[in-house]
């Protein structure tokens, strides 16, 4: 747990701008014409970020971002290791493709299930813009994790829990078996 919080936490904080540019341009086509940002590319995305609202423009939502690396980083590692144990060990399954397959399925279901509040979070700070008196409508994390709750329900943080799960089940199953080879060959 402790590795895949490490993990998560540097890889996540070294790739936000990469991860900011993605979501605003994916969010770009819902807004209204007046309000789209109209983003050529990634390249320019990155160069009109770091013009118009600053350097330190392109960590916005880091928080976020970085929470919810290390939970899926953690969820995924450890519950991938303990449900294979537990597949070899209580299931009597040989220690096979097909089980890690299984227990990368399940890693993907605990990844998702940990992560879809960050991602919706993440999601909303990352695509907030000033309001006409300057203020932001989310003063931080938490601030927004509380007010999406009381405002939209508990429910609505898992919003896209199962195309996070369908993401992340092949993810897991590639990642996981791929690794398990590696440890046969090495």
């Amino acid at each position: 747990m402790a590795c895949g919080l490490a993990a998560g936490a540097v890889s996540a904080a070294v790739c936000n701008p990469a991860d900011l540019v993605l979501v605003r341009m994916q969010a770009d086509g819902r807004l209204p014409v007046a309000q789209r940002r109209g983003y050529a590319h990634a390249g320019e995305a990155l160069l009109r970020i770091t013009r118009e609202e600053g350097l330190l423009a392109l960590w916005r939502g880091t928080t976020p971002t970085v929470a919810r690396a290390m939970v899926v980083a953690s969820a995924q590692m450890s519950v991938y290791d303990f449900a294979k144990s537990a597949l070899i060990a209580h299931a009597s399954l040989p220690d096979t493709p097909v089980t890690h397959g299984v227990a990368s399925l399940l890693a993907g279901g605990a990844a998702a299930l940990s992560s879809t509040p960050f991602d919706v979070v993440k999601t909303r700070l990352q695509n907030q813009t000033a309001r006409a008196d300057g203020s932001m409508p989310y003063r931080g994390v938490w601030h927004c994790f509380a007010t999406t709750a009381r405002s939209e329900g508990l429910l609505a943080l898992y919003k896209g829990l199962l195309a996070t799960w369908a993401r992340q089940a092949p993810l897991n199953t590639v990642r996981f078996i791929a690794l398990e080879q590696l440890r046969k060959i090495l």
